[in-house]
């Protein structure tokens, strides 16, 4: 692709793979309130929505859902980090790619992103992080991937967007930027990979 700019990394999914550590995360508080382990249809929300969403749909009653983000935000994410599966070619990728094109994350991630992204040694590698909490709209909302573009100045198809997700697929569509399905084939995307590696065959 000529013109790209910007390559916008979602997190979970695309750079980690993340079933073991979040599915530990949200049964630890399941648990905590003597709840059962999360459904399969519970767990796959949960690791494309943010934590706020997550927890509202495993705690439906008012009540319980206070207590249960109460203690959310007590306590830390640093423990699960250990269960995250970095990507292989993540890390040789972004060399590659910096400095020639900028680098960025949108994610769904919340509070616990700047933590993912220090104990994994990746805070150099991105120009810029959207997480949950800045911005009004999370995915599918277009907002963060707006926020980026606004960030590098650049148009819509300047940048790709590296997804896995029905969310990421609709905030893509919506913002007019190119998605490239990660590990994906049913979504709708200009182009399909099962490798980070396959960005430089795109872009480069």
């Amino acid at each position: 692709m000529n013109g790209i700019k910007a390559v916008v990394f979602d997190c979970d999914g695309v750079m980690f793979n993340t079933d073991d550590a979040n599915k530990a995360y949200y049964n630890s508080i399941l648990s905590h309130f003597k709840k059962p382990d999360m459904t399969l249809d519970e767990f796959n929300f949960a690791q494309m929505h943010t934590a706020d969403e997550s927890i509202a749909h495993l705690f439906k009653e008012r009540e319980s859902f206070k207590k249960a983000q109460e203690y959310r935000k007590k306590m830390s994410y640093f423990p699960f980090i250990k269960d995250m599966e970095m990507e292989p070619y993540l890390i040789p990728l972004l060399k590659k790619l910096r400095p020639e094109f900028k680098t960025a994350i949108a994610t769904n991630r919340s509070d616990t992103m700047n933590s993912v992204l220090q104990e994994h040694g990746l805070e150099e590698y991105f120009d810029i992080v959207v997480s949950a909490l800045d911005v009004k709209m999370p995915k599918p909302h277009p907002e963060p991937l707006l926020k980026v573009l606004k960030y590098f100045n650049i148009g819509s198809t300047q940048a790709i967007y590296i997804g896995d997700s029905e969310l990421d697929e609709l905030s893509a569509k919506k913002a007019g930027v190119p998605l490239v399905a990660y590990n994906n084939q049913s979504l709708t995307a200009d182009f399909h990979i099962t490798s980070l590696k396959q960005i430089e065959n795109i872009i480069m």
